[in-house]
């Protein structure tokens, strides 16, 4: 127990006199019915004074609620008294000096201090002892009782406290729309304070705004939306959110507390309570409460608890924003996914369309060959045409007489109508012949009439639509063939008009090819006596019909290019190979997805006639690595498959695999110009548990990308490890969109020197991506899934951005390389983008290079040309990146505008490795002389050793990079360093 003498103010009591017994029962009787600690005090006080030889006493305890220390006395009592009470109430026992004497009351801090008569107090302290702390125990109850009520009191508020956050929570959580959330709150406040009055602003200093997002007030009308910040300096609300402090009371004390001069703005409240709402040390926002009635004040417990409160609201506003976002972000990815699947169903419907159109089409020339008679035919051909449009009405008409007569060999209609033979005239038959394929409405062929052009007599029943297409042989027209309709709800359109067009073709072939040998038929007939003579030229024009029939039928299910069959004769034979599985499960079959690697860059360099002249010889000797039953198919432009239909063990496949890449490695000459064409393969095993063959085509897909993944020229066996890798390369698109999104990626720049005196020149701006659960990522785990989702461009340019945002501190002459890949060069508008980018960011044009490859420049060399020209005039340059690892063409070192080549590492390796003579010594050095005679700087890369540094010395290369020079960092890292004072 600490206090001092002067917390304690006892009043000047008179001298009691000793009660008789009686009065010393009064006194216990209402210290049993006493419930204040002070009450109970004085009592005890009247008490001990009833005592023989007690001629003063007081009382002292701790505060239950207050901590102090709280005295009861019935005289003075000196420094000497208290300090013995004090040793008194420590050791729990009595004390006696002198006449003074201390008795502890009970272990609630609690002291009687006696003052007896002189040379009694040993007498005092025997005969009120036992009743004194008979008392004691009276006044430790009480005291107890008082600390619980002030514990219960405690504990009520923080209750309530705990529901109102929970109650929040709740609001945060729930499906209301932010005003109604608001408002939730609102009422929650107010059952803490009072808070009748109130309003919630969110600060945003991008835009120097205050942002109202809630506002209610008795007295003031509703006020929702931004005002502007700078305007409001000097209010209440202006340095809450400016100083990040919290402002309490009515306004003398508010200008008391404000660290500027006060304006106000609204009605006067009598008193004004506003706390800023934090997030890491930064101002959000704030709420306020006020109150126009005087007599209510906000006290300091309740400023915590609104400070408390301010911070879990700012919690709420945060998620529920997040989620309001993160449902629009849904309800946009859900738009996008329904388009795309819109698109995907079209292009099934296209696809099955051709499918239907080719079937159509193989099954017709097949009836062209059929020994089938012409009545037969005719039927079977409608039949067709019904499986591609509606034909219920449909007829054939063919031109006889030298085109004098209009015969109708074959017709189907509804109306029940005759079509007999009948002279050519103006119907619409005879339009179309003239005119071409037309399509008809009811209303068409009256204005047709009107005009003269048509004779209604001659067309007889009207039909709602007609379609016709003529049937013509080479450039002669030979009849027609037309359907129609007298139904409104069956239109015919450009789509059917095109597949009744291809029908026509094949129908015109089939019945040349039946005239003619309806008439070779009746030549035999009438020369049968030449049946000798003519025997070698029959067997002529029969084989050359069987010719004709198998180049149709190869021509459907084969490859024109290559001869090989085409994607739908393997899977055909592939569909058949998994059902003679599931009858044999022990058996497996094999299929190898091979694609030539960068037959692009054949293409692009070479031409197209290059590029089929290699495509031929792949297939060549494709053909040479396998065996009878397994085939060889080409799937579409530079992708072939191997079906093996019956392999023990996966060990035969890769077999198969190794020998396809030995023979593909053996150089080839196409367009004078000798070839090394390599082939990435995926394997795929099939087994009984496949069902489709479009499942096996899959697998061995994701295998051949893996296969490319690796380094292309190699196979990849398939594992179901691939299939949770393409699912993996999901979820990180969704990655790279949400760190696209938070600002994740971030530049690292690698020095480039001056070889001789290690002076920084430049740097090169590399991407790296700081990844909140795997830390920092380099470009070559995710760039190429960044490319295949297409925010490959976003990302570049944000790099683009941030480069050059802080290149402009690295020294007023280092210049800065940033990598442009094919897909800019694309763009028509990239320099004009860039030089934007330039202006925005204060960088120098001059300090600018954009690093191109040899594939850029390829790509479209007269845009690409043009583009590096306009940035040149501005003063970007360019520099030539991975130099000799491609083509190397003298062609585009003169054409580009090109100021800087940089040599390719793998050459710089070499260096440290071999001699003066080695072959990438002189590679190295033809480069320094070429670049010396072209006016270029070059750029060595990849410098790792101190040898490698010195053979580019000895060369006399001038400039070059590497981890040996400097490793890629943050700007932070050069900055540090003194790097950027060169």
């Amino acid at each position: 127990m600490e206090c001092t003498l002067a917390s304690m103010t006892p009043p000047t009591s008179p001298a009691f006199a000793a009660p008789p017994e009686d009065r010393q029962l009064e006194l216990l009787g209402r210290m049993a019915e006493a419930d204040s600690p002070r009450g109970l005090a004085g009592l005890i006080v009247e008490l001990a004074l009833a005592q023989p030889g007690c001629r003063a006493a007081a009382v002292a305890w701790d505060g239950p609620d207050t901590g102090e220390l709280q005295v009861q006395a019935g005289t003075a009592i000196d420094e000497a008294g208290l300090q013995l009470a004090i040793a008194a109430t420590t050791e729990q026992t009595s004390k006696i000096s002198g006449a003074q004497i201390a008795l502890p009351l009970c272990r609630e801090h609690a002291t009687v201090l006696l003052l007896s008569t002189s040379g009694a107090a040993e007498r005092v302290l025997q005969e009120c002892g036992t009743l004194l702390r008979t008392a004691g125990s009276q006044l430790g109850r009480v005291l107890e009782a008082a600390r619980l009520k002030s514990s219960l009191a405690g504990l009520e508020r923080s209750e309530q406290l705990q529901r109102a956050l929970f109650a929040i929570a709740d609001l945060a959580g729930s499906n209301c729309d932010m005003p109604e959330l608001l408002k939730g709150i609102h009422a929650i406040v107010d059952t803490l304070m009072y808070a009748k009055n109130c309003f919630i602003v969110r600060l945003d200093a991008e835009n120097d705004a205050i942002r109202f997002l809630y506002f209610v007030d008795v007295v003031d009308p509703p006020h929702l939306g931004d005002v502007s910040f700078s305007q409001r300096k000097g209010t209440l609300t202006w340095y809450v959110l400016n100083d990040g402090k919290p402002l309490r009371g009515d306004n003398e004390e508010l200008q008391a507390q404000a660290s500027g001069p006060l304006s106000f703005v609204g009605s006067d409240s009598s008193v004004w309570m506003g706390v800023p709402m934090l997030r890491d040390g930064v101002v959000e926002g704030a709420i306020v409460v006020q109150c126009y009635e005087p007599g209510i004040v906000y006290s300091a417990e309740d400023q915590a608890v609104l400070e408390f409160v301010a911070n879990h609201i700012l919690t709420a506003l945060e998620r529920k924003q997040g989620q309001d976002h993160l449902e629009r972000s849904v309800r946009q990815r859900t738009l996008e996914l329904a388009d795309a699947n819109r698109v995907l169903q079209t292009e099934i419907l296209v696809r099955q369309r051709a499918e239907r159109l080719q079937a159509a089409l193989f099954h017709i020339a097949q009836l062209a060959t059929a020994d089938i008679s012409q009545a037969e035919f005719y039927p079977r051909v409608h039949a067709e045409v019904g499986e591609l449009i509606n034909a219920r009405n449909f007829f054939i008409a063919l031109l006889a007489d030298e085109g004098k007569t209009l015969e109708f060999p074959y017709a189907v209609d509804e109306s029940a109508e005759v079509f007999t033979s009948r002279p050519i005239g103006r119907g619409l038959s005879e339009y179309v012949l003239k005119r071409g394929q037309v399509i008809f409405r009811f209303e068409d062929m009256l204005a047709l009439a009107h005009a003269g052009e048509i004779d209604l007599q001659t067309v007889g029943t009207l039909a709602v639509w007609w379609l016709g297409v003529p049937l013509m042989v080479g450039d002669e027209v030979i009849g027609l063939v037309a359907v129609q309709s007298y139904d409104p709800a069956i239109a015919y359109g450009p789509l059917d008009q095109e597949l009744l067009g291809f029908v026509a073709s094949q129908i015109a072939n089939s019945l040349h090819r039946r005239r003619a040998a309806e008439q070779l038929h009746q030549a035999n007939i009438q020369l049968e006596q030449r049946v000798q003579e003519r025997t070698r030229e029959l067997r002529g024009e029969i084989s050359e019909r069987q010719r004709i029939q198998e180049q149709l039928r190869h021509q459907v299910m084969h490859d024109a290019l290559t001869g090989l069959p085409n994607r739908g004769y393997m899977l055909d034979r592939l569909t058949r190979v998994l059902a003679h599985l599931k009858r044999e499960p022990t058996r497996r079959c094999a299929l190898l997805y091979l694609d030539v690697d960068r037959f692009k860059v054949i293409n692009d360099s070479l031409g197209h006639q290059a590029g089929d002249e290699v495509l031929k010889e792949v297939s060549r000797r494709l053909q040479t690595c396998v065996r009878e039953p397994d085939i060889v198919a080409r799937l579409s432009g530079d992708e072939f498959a191997v079906l093996l239909e019956d392999v023990e063990i996966p060990g035969t496949a890769v077999r198969v695999a190794q020998r396809i890449l030995s023979a593909l490695g053996v150089p080839l000459r196409v367009a004078g110009k000798e070839i090394e064409a390599s082939a990435s393969i995926g394997i795929a095993v099939g087994d009984a548990s496949y069902v489709l063959a479009d499942e096996v085509l899959r697998d061995a897909d994701l295998a051949l990308y893996r296969a490319k993944e690796a380094g292309r020229n190699r196979f990849e066996l398939f594992d179901e490890s691939m299939q949770k890798s393409a699912v993996d390369v999901l979820a990180m698109q969704g990655e790279l969109r949400v760190a696209l999104e938070e600002d994740q990626f971030q530049p690292y720049f690698q020095p480039i020197v001056r070889l001789e005196s290690r002076e920084v020149v430049g740097y090169e701006a590399l991407i790296r991506w700081n990844h909140p659960v795997r830390g920092v990522i380099g470009p070559a785990d995710f760039l190429s899934v960044a490319e295949e989702s297409g925010s490959i461009e976003a990302i570049d340019w944000r790099m683009f951005e941030l480069s050059c945002t802080l290149a402009s501190s690295l020294g007023g002459r280092c210049f800065l390389t940033i990598n442009v890949s094919p897909m800019h060069l694309r763009r028509a508008d990239f320099d004009t983008r860039l030089l934007e980018l330039l202006r925005r960011t204060g960088l120098s044009a001059a300090r600018l290079l954009t690093e191109v490859t040899e594939g850029s420049l390829l790509d479209n060399p007269e845009r690409v040309c043009a583009t590096l020209d306009r940035l040149k005039t501005a003063g970007v340059g360019a520099a030539l990146d991975d130099f000799g690892t491609g083509y190397s063409s003298l062609n585009y070192l003169h054409k580009f505008p090109l100021r800087m080549l940089k040599i390719d590492r793998s050459f710089v390796a070499e260096l440290g490795n071999g001699g003066d003579g080695s072959t990438s010594t002189t590679v190295v050095a033809a480069i320094l002389a070429l670049a010396r005679a072209l006016g270029m700087q070059v750029v060595a890369e990849g410098i790792e050793t101190s040898e490698e540094l010195q053979a580019l010395l000895a060369l006399g290369c001038e400039f070059g990079q590497g981890y040996f020079l400097g490793r890629p960092a943050p700007i932070e890292q050069w900055l540090a360093e003194g790097k950027p004072a060169a």
